[in-house]
């Protein structure tokens, strides 16, 4: 589970009820026509640039940003190193037997170990990357939608509102609490857009940037096994995958080792 977009998203809910609980009760900021015309406008908003099915992948992608794990590149190249090692010495039928939790290093193992060509495995697999990167822009582009629906709509309520407002100015006393009421719909939309779907379409980006490296190095793994290299070329090879730092880092372990 991802704890840092659990952590955001309760932690800005709570910021805000702390803030409204301070000096009045929560009932004064529950409006159910506001509530109305900023999440029935968004969701139709969405719903008229997106298709259906577009949104509702959406919302599985990012679920995925709560339940999913992401490996760390360095535990890919471990285990790519490991394979590459076994095909160097029992050939690539050894494949068939290896559990790997990855699926799409599974499924690239898997066609190796049924012989087929390297140019095309890497295909498939180009073509697996891709998809899965599209689904992550299309997901991030529809809560960029939202982030951007949600606060027009909000003010489209509260210019509502303040016609309404006008009509009663003939009693001074329904002025403060019909111009309470039309700010509403202008705070939900602003909830929405920078506590929920901004952030989101943020942390798809991310994930989607990070999913790449990690397909990436797969890709380039699974063709050096295919080859039966030196496992020691093939860690070279992969850590070139790796941010600098994390680099450097390994060197300085590797020199570390070799002077003990």
């Amino acid at each position: 589970m991802d704890l840092a977009t659990l952590v955001g998203l309760i932690g800005g809910t709570l910021v805000i009820l702390a803030a409204i609980l301070v000096d009045s009760s929560i009932g004064m900021f529950i409006n159910i026509p506001s509530v109305i015309i900023v999440m029935g406008g968004t969701i139709t908003a969405v719903f008229t640039k997106f298709p259906v099915s577009y949104v509702f992948s959406a919302f599985k992608v990012a679920t995925k940003t709560f339940v999913s794990k992401m490996e760390s590149p360095d535990e890919l190249i471990e285990k790519a190193v490991e394979l590459s090692a076994l095909v160097r010495k029992e050939g690539l039928l050894a494949l068939e037997s290896q559990e790997v939790s990855n699926r799409f290093f599974k499924k690239g193992l898997r066609l190796c170990a049924d012989g087929l060509e390297p140019e095309f495995v890497r295909r498939v697999l180009t073509t697996d990357m891709n998809r899965a990167l599209e689904r992550h822009d299309i997901g991030r582009r529809i809560f960029l939608a939202i982030g951007d629906s949600a606060p027009a709509f909000g003010m489209i309520g509260t210019l509502i509102g303040l016609i309404q407002m006008l009509t009663l100015m003939d009693d001074p006393k329904q002025i403060g609490p019909s111009m309470a009421v039309a700010l509403l719909t202008t705070l939900y939309g602003a909830l929405i857009a920078n506590i929920f779907a901004l952030p989101l379409a943020e942390k798809l980006d991310i994930r989607a940037g990070q999913e790449r490296i990690n397909k990436a190095l797969i890709i380039e793994s699974i063709a050096q096994i295919q080859e039966s290299r030196n496992p020691r070329v093939v860690e070279e090879l992969l850590r070139t995958y790796l941010p600098t730092k994390i680099q450097e880092g390994l060197e300085a372990q590797g020199k570390a080792a070799a002077n003990a």
